[in-house]
């Protein structure tokens, strides 16, 4: 897992051109396992923080519109 910051109101690019925006970090009930709440398409998700900021390399899928490294990354100079 990448050791990247992930504040509220960051911006977040998935590889298949959506942007997300994180409305806050959160705890599963069940594990305790962190968890990144974000919202896309107006509507909330909620995705494990491991998997939010995976290391595997999606930049050979072909399904992958922005030919970024990552699953998701971050849109840099949002505030």
């Amino acid at each position: 897992m990448r050791s990247e910051l992930i504040e509220e109101k960051s911006l977040w690019q998935h590889f298949k051109g959506s942007v997300m925006e994180v409305v806050c970090l959160a705890k599963n009930s069940e594990d305790l396992s962190e968890m990144v709440v974000y919202k896309h398409d107006n509507e909330l998700w909620v995705r494990p923080l491991s998997s939010f900021l995976s290391d595997e390399d999606v930049s050979i899928r072909s399904d992958n519109v922005t030919k970024q490294k990552y699953r998701f990354e971050r849109i840099k100079n949002n505030g």
